[in-house]
């Protein structure tokens, strides 16, 4: 399912217009994305919760070369399962 036929499938299910849904979807993420931003952490209890981690600089290969390179610690956003959502796909 990609972002379109999501906003058909949230539209159908809530009875609104597809612009309607298509602002709500956009509303969803930029607030996860901001709050993600700031370092927070958004929890939707029974279906998961999105996070920031830190992922430390380390040093790999460049599989062409085999050439050791140094990679950047950089801020890696995370989503863990929640309790729900894990019993609904097994």
């Amino acid at each position: 399912m990609n972002k379109s036929d999501l906003i058909d499938a949230m539209a159908a299910d809530a009875g609104i217009s597809k612009a309607a849904a298509k602002a709500a979807l956009e509303s969803f993420t930029s607030n996860v994305t901001s709050t993600l931003k700031k370092g927070g952490k958004v929890a939707l209890v029974g279906w998961g919760t999105f996070s920031v981690s830190k992922r430390a600089a380390r040093s790999g290969r460049n599989p062409q070369t085999g050439a050791e390179i140094k990679i950047a610690a950089k801020n890696v956003a995370k989503f863990k399962a929640g309790a729900g959502l894990s019993d609904a796909v097994n």
